[in-house]
């Protein structure tokens, strides 16, 4: 589990990886308002490569 914590009073946004999860379904995150999203590990694997060559900074930039 990783948790990811920031300058909020409320709870820390928290990823993990349930390995008895069906495939589906095997990566959680949890915000800090305990909403929580599950995906496969491939679909988290796009997110993450998306992030790392910066295709993902367009959706900061226009906030």
């Amino acid at each position: 589990m990783r948790t990811f914590c920031g300058t909020t009073a409320r709870g820390c946004p928290t990823l993990w990886v349930d390995p008895d999860a069906v495939p589906s379904q095997r990566v959680e995150i949890t915000d800090d308002f305990g909403q929580r999203i599950q995906m496969s590990v491939a679909q988290f694997a796009n997110i993450v490569a998306d992030a790392k060559d910066g295709t993902l900074d367009g959706l900061l930039q226009s906030r």
